[in-house]
């Protein structure tokens, strides 16, 4: 376990694997997967209304006034990211097959990450107010964003994301954080002063949805129709793809001329993507069947993003002395 965690891998990320080994064999069927499936809205629901209990709209405000550094954060995810997504969609969705090649398009529209990247920050000596602007924002607008971005996609292949799952979207995710910032007054300094509380809830419904989201997966049949060779190139592209928006924010960084602070705000914001909010906007845009499928290319990017960006932190925590 030891040299596990030397190269990142922690325990969170092993019951990460575990649930999607579950999923793969033991998937819940018939009733038990309809209270799953209830279970996981919730679980969801109860995350984001901690996330607004938590944010301090005076943060928000002191990282606002880094125009460049947001603009340039919330373009890498929802311009850059896209165009990233496309291009490696087009060169290579042939081979990586249409439910891997939808899943990759879906993972370059979503927000970027909100704990990890503030804490990644936070590691390399960072502008943690900036970073915390910069990831509430990009999820804030993800809501929204992320559906009409995939909406424009699906409208190429004669689909489209129905009402019914924006509305899904909106109960779930935004409802519950503007009530937690509504009762952010009285319930603010529990919620800070219990971490581990906010910790436990968010991934544990990670947890939750990859295993309901696997095990749908399983139940109907998609993985016959995925070959192996599909998977190990998924993995190789996604490998691609965080390496090209990372070398592009560091890069971007040097010709801004941001000082170290917003250099790392921008690398660690602008290069990662959400697991939280990316699956339950997946669960409600597409079928329940293909699920899957479709996040394995957020799951494999969430845990190689972890890898990287834990050593990168790390190296620069040294380097800073």
């Amino acid at each position: 376990m030891q040299a596990l965690k030397r190269i990142g891998i922690d325990n969170y990320m092993l019951l990460l694997i575990g649930m999607v080994l579950a999923g793969l064999v033991l998937p819940a069927r018939g009733m038990a997967a309809e209270i799953l499936r209830g279970a996981t809205f919730w679980a969801v629901a109860l995350l984001f209304f901690l996330y607004g209990a938590r944010l301090d709209p005076a943060s928000v405000r002191s990282g606002l006034m880094n125009l460049r550094l947001q603009a340039l954060t919330f373009g890498a995810t929802y311009a850059l990211f896209p165009v990233l997504g496309i291009a490696l969609a087009a060169l290579l969705g042939g081979v990586l097959g249409p439910e891997l090649t939808l899943g990759l398009l879906f993972l370059a529209v979503l927000p970027s990450t909100v704990q990890s990247s503030i804490a990644f920050t936070s590691i390399a000596g960072g502008n943690v107010p900036a970073a915390i602007c910069a990831a509430s924002l990009s999820n804030l607008a993800g809501v929204g964003l992320t559906p009409l971005l995939v909406t424009r996609i699906l409208h190429q292949e004669g689909a489209a994301v129905s009402l019914d799952a924006v509305e899904k979207i909106a109960v779930q995710i935004l409802l519950p954080f503007v009530a937690g910032q509504l009762l952010r007054r009285w319930i603010g300094g529990f919620v800070q002063r219990h971490r581990l509380m906010t910790m436990a809830v968010d991934r544990g419904s990670i947890l939750l949805i990859v295993y309901s989201a696997f095990g749908a997966g399983t139940v109907a049949g998609i993985w016959s129709t995925i070959p192996a060779a599909g998977l190990v190139l998924c993995f190789l592209v996604t490998a691609l793809l965080l390496a090209l928006a990372m070398g592009a924010m560091a890069a971007a960084g040097r010709l801004f001329r941001l000082p170290a602070p917003d250099r790392a705000v921008l690398f660690f914001c602008g290069s990662t993507k959400s697991l939280a909010s990316g699956l339950p906007i997946a669960t409600a845009i597409f079928p329940a069947g293909a699920v899957g499928a479709i996040v394995l290319p957020v799951m494999i990017y969430h845990m190689t993003q972890l890898l990287v960006c834990s050593a990168i932190a790390q190296r620069l925590a040294r380097a800073r002395g």
